[in-house]
């Protein structure tokens, strides 16, 4: 370092090395292993099974891997669009909205992401205080909410770390998860014949393949949505891709795979729950808390990036306690037995969300790569039109049951965010 360089260090701001609201700079991006452990980590995530329970009760063999394999395509496609455009500009999802909505109507899609993860924070610590009452068969109140306390602490603590903590609680967790997940699988074969009995078992319920295609995009459609928190580190859009692809292609169609498996085997989509049955309270134990706390703290990394963009700090780390803290509040008052529906009913208005933001990235970034500085709006009340639009496309395709909603949602707001993009305030 030079003399003349020296004062300048020596005045210059605290950086926080995630860069919540900055492109993240070259000497920062990472690898594809490195990104594809994360958000393997991110999509091995045991509420996933409850989705695949229900397509298992609805589907014989050969159709549930046609219908699991459907929609984690459109899963797949839709979130590596996004993570390609995140390693590409090198911003998250909130961030990008900047340039979508305008300043101040990015405070829409922060409001909207960060709230819905710092919700999902909450039902996972309650799960984890539930299940690991009902393993010790803990009655009262007091062990449940010093559970919750202790492990939204390490959450907290791991998501304040960023990408690096995530990598690592990943690394060495997801591994082992899944060798578990697999034996459990393995079980859960011996249990119904094989796979020829497996095949041979008839559904007991009916499902529409439409619903059930919802049911698969649905289950990490709105979390997808925020995969350029992680795929802005990627050092090329390539490599986000496919890293895309082992977490959403990979990770999430195992776990309803599982989830599927479990529930005509044992009448039990949960592994953790499979496993209490089997008397295998500490391996359950374990795969509950090393998977839901990789995955929560990927919620309170999302929720602290939305913090910082929202009140336009340069770092995370106060949004990430200030939600957690919120997030441990609401499971230990119980609120988490109530906020799944509510939350999913979310996912509804989240992937348009999505869709105007690569429309839009498409029809006026793609060249500049939304460059730092740049001059924007406070309202872009073009892109904030054809967003509300196609959310309201998405809910009455739910609920007069029409098409999979957040693939319309998607769709529409991409196309018309691209058919409109000359109404848009020029740059």
């Amino acid at each position: 370092m030079t003399a003349a360089q020296k004062p300048e260090a020596d005045t210059a701001p605290v950086i926080d090395l995630d860069y919540p609201v900055t492109p993240v700079p070259t000497h920062a991006r990472k690898g594809f292993f490195s990104l594809a452990v994360v958000l393997l980590g991110f999509t091995v995530f045991t509420p996933t099974m409850v989705a695949g329970a229900s397509l298992g009760e609805s589907f014989g063999l050969t159709d549930l891997l046609i219908v699991i394999t459907l929609g984690s395509l459109v899963l797949g496609a839709y979130v590596a669009a996004l993570g390609w455009i995140g390693a590409r500009t090198g911003l998250t999802t909130v961030v990008m909205a900047r340039y979508t909505l305008g300043t101040r109507g990015s405070k829409l899609a922060s409001l909207l992401l960060g709230g819905t993860q710092v919700g999902w924070y909450g039902v996972c610590i309650g799960m984890i205080g539930d299940l690991t009452a009902q393993a010790f068969g803990w009655e009262g109140y007091g062990a449940r909410a010093a559970i919750m306390i202790a492990v939204s602490a390490l959450m907290c603590v791991t998501a304040c770390y960023g990408y690096r903590g995530m990598y690592w609680v990943s690394l060495i967790s997801t591994p082992l998860i899944l060798v578990l997940a697999f034996w459990v699988l393995s079980r859960s074969l011996d249990e119904v014949g094989g796979w020829a009995g497996l095949a041979a078992i008839q559904p007991e319920s009916k499902m529409t393949i439409a619903v059930a295609i919802t049911a698969v995009v649905g289950t990490f459609v709105s979390a997808g949505s925020q995969a350029p928190n992680w795929t802005r580190f990627a050092k090329s859009g390539r490599q986000a891709v496919l890293a895309c692809a082992t977490g959403f292609l990979i990770g999430n169609a195992l776990m309803i795979f599982f989830g599927a498996v479990g529930a005509i085997s044992f009448g039990e989509g949960d592994f953790v729950l499979v496993l209490y049955q089997l008397g295998l309270i500490g391996w359950g134990l374990f795969l509950l808390f090393g998977n839901l706390w990789k995955s929560n703290a990927d919620a309170a990394y999302s929720f602290g990036v939305a913090g910082a963009e929202m009140f336009e700090k340069p770092s995370k780390t106060r949004f990430v306690i200030v939600g957690s803290i919120i997030g441990t509040v609401l499971a230990l008052v119980g609120v988490h037995e109530h906020l799944p529906q509510y939350l999913g009913m979310l996912g509804t208005f989240i992937p348009p969300l999505g869709g105007v933001i690569i429309g839009d990235y498409l029809a006026r970034w793609r060249r500049t790569q939304m460059p730092e500085g740049e001059k924007l709006p406070r309202f872009n009340l073009v892109t904030l039109g054809i967003y509300l639009f196609s959310c309201l496309l998405a809910w009455l395709a739910g609920f007069y049951e029409l098409g999979i909603p957040p693939v319309i949602g998607i769709l529409a707001a991409l196309v018309l965010s691209i058919a409109l993009a000359r109404l848009s305030p020029r740059k």
